[in-house]
């Protein structure tokens, strides 16, 4: 038994992770396959869209900075447009121009100085002490010199401090002059540094030779010399290019940015982590993946339960058809035992009949003259009676045994209830002692004859107390019997005082096969046979039960009258 309980768990265990397993790759495998094609889709999307608004944000910082180094061009260009040489050699009306354009436009000028063809300075307006200084071998004058509008790269020159220079050429006639200014470079810095984007996200500015024009942050340094190799054979100075590619220093994927500046001659270099370019994305996904996790957790969960809430009916119903086979066996056992009974009540029968009989003549022989002057003749009277008496006890016996074992007996009589329920309380007296029950009558006379299939209700009452004898066999206990009328019904109540039913019970103790006993001592058919014999007759069973207080059962059955057509026609004997 031990062995077969065995091979059963295992089988179900078994059972249960096929199952758990079957709904876990069902269930996971398409959502994981969405889940990735869904984030890689999304991720080539986001990418193309972080890319877009870099190119944009480089094309507005490259017009803006453009338009700031012509501006400021154009500015010193109108000076020399609007005055001579002479005018300009005079210091204070120099200093009064440079006024003006401070007031204008900020500290964006820093001073202005004119410069003949030899390079010297004849005047000078600003913070510094330029007057006379020789310019004549520095090299941004040698480029300026030979051109109509020149903006010079970034550089220390004599102040020492970086800075650059925009000039513009002119040419009255015999002499070759310069009106050149210097440009705060901070003003000029700020404009490339506004440009940030998300935490790692910053922008420079290179000449080709690879110096910077802006002030340069230690990260840079990497980009530049990988942006180097980059922008040396781009050729257009309108296109934007984007490129992903890993520092030297820095260890993780970058994007750089290029765009050109100053008809070539500088690149805005913008560069962010990688990372941190997606990193919405990255909380996307994060979210996405946590959200898959969660559903996938559930559904590990969900197969989990499922599985064995599955595999446990499995196990109930197939516990509950080894159990209704069993049952049916018994049940075949019982059948078989009835026709036993019935055979074994009408072979005593006739023995019983014979010693009645013989019984009846010796005591028709005792009444001749030779024998009533016996000494023992009242002792052969009584013993005779007995005989008689105990027959006729033993015949009533077997004609209910063979009642009860009769299938097809269900005749309709007309009989008292009141008399069936004490002939079978007489039947059960013995059932009821060895269980140490009570049995109580509370038995109403005004009850009226009622016609019904006595052997039918003689199941349905034996049934009910043989199951309230079977509760209190343990501890005993009392069971009350009482017939009342009601509303033109009859009710007999059947209270006992044993443990009670669980409420979880009670709605299943007419189903078939459905007991709470041992295999082989119930069949789960006893309330069920009653209940449908009680509502053939038209009537019905209720039940109510208090645990540890005891359970009721109250049969209800309507009187001739309120049946109708549920009762069978009586049969003619």
């Amino acid at each position: 038994m031990i062995g077969l309980r065995t091979n059963g768990e295992t089988y179900y265990q078994s059972l249960t992770q096929k199952m758990v397993l079957i709904v876990i790759i069902v269930s996971l495998t398409p959502m994981i396959l969405v889940s990735t094609m869904i984030l890689g889709e999304f991720k080539q999307s986001y990418r193309e869209k972080v890319y877009a608004h870099l190119s944009l944000q480089i094309l507005k910082h490259k017009t803006i900075i453009d338009n700031f180094l012509k501006e400021r061009l154009n500015n010193i260009q109108h000076l020399t447009e609007s005055c001579d040489f002479e005018q300009f050699k005079d210091e204070s009306f120099l200093e009064n121009r440079l006024a003006i354009l401070q007031n204008t436009y900020g500290i964006v000028f820093e001073d202005l100085g004119i410069i003949d063809e030899h390079g010297v300075q004849v005047a000078y307006a600003g913070p510094y002490k330029l007057v006379k200084a020789e310019y004549a071998d520095a090299e941004w004058f040698n480029e300026a010199i030979n051109q109509d509008n020149y903006i010079s790269d970034v550089f220390l020159g004599l102040r020492r401090l970086p800075h650059f220079i925009v000039s513009v050429k002119k040419n009255d006639g015999e002499k070759t002059w310069l009106l050149r200014s210097t440009i705060n470079f901070t003003a000029f810095n700020d404009l490339v540094e506004n440009l940030q984007i998300g935490k790692t996200g910053f922008a420079f500015i290179v000449n080709r030779e690879g110096n910077f024009q802006t002030k340069p942050k230690s990260d840079a340094i990497t980009a530049k010399q990988l942006s180097l190799n980059l922008i040396r054979n781009d050729k257009n100075p309108d296109e934007v290019v984007i490129r992903e590619t890993f520092g030297t220093s820095v260890k993780e994927e970058i994007i750089l940015v290029t765009g050109f500046l100053k008809d070539g001659e500088w690149v805005m270099v913008f560069q962010q982590n990688f990372k941190d370019a997606l990193s919405d994305f990255q909380t996307a996904q994060n979210i996405a993946i946590l959200i898959t996790m969660s559903g996938g957790l559930v559904i590990i969960t969900m197969a989990f339960l499922l599985s064995t809430i599955t595999v446990n009916r499995i196990a109930k119903a197939d516990r509950e058809k080894e159990m209704m086979n069993q049952q049916v066996i018994e049940t075949g056992k019982l059948a078989s035992i009835g026709e036993l009974a019935a055979g074994i009540a009408h072979e005593i029968n006739n023995p019983v009949a014979i010693m009645v009989e013989e019984a009846g003549w010796v005591q028709d022989l005792l009444e001749e003259e030779e024998f009533q002057e016996s000494e023992n003749l009242e002792e052969f009277t009584r013993a005779l009676t007995q005989i008689n008496s105990q027959g006729r006890r033993c015949k009533e016996i077997t004609h209910k045994l063979l009642s009860f074992a009769r299938k097809t007996d269900s005749s309709l009589q007309e009989l008292q209830i009141n008399e069936l329920i004490e002939e079978v309380i007489n039947l059960s007296t013995q059932r009821a002692k060895y269980s140490n029950v009570t049995v109580n009558t509370d038995l109403n006379p005004d009850v009226p004859m009622i016609t019904i299939s006595s052997t039918e209700f003689q199941q349905v009452l034996l049934n009910l107390m043989n199951n309230a004898m079977d509760a209190m066999e343990k501890t005993g206990g009392k069971l009350n019997i009482s017939t009342r009328l009601q509303n033109d019904d009859i009710l007999i109540t059947l209270a006992d005082t044993g443990p009670g039913i669980p409420e979880v019970n009670l709605s299943r103790i007419f189903d078939p096969f459905f007991t709470t006993k041992p295999v082989g001592k119930g069949t789960g058919l006893g309330l069920s046979i009653c209940y449908g014999i009680v509502k053939k007759m038209g009537g019905r069973i209720d039940v109510e039960s208090v645990i540890n207080k005891g359970t009721t059962f109250t049969v209800r059955i309507p009187l001739d009258k309120k049946r109708g057509n549920n009762s069978t026609p009586k049969e003619k004997k």
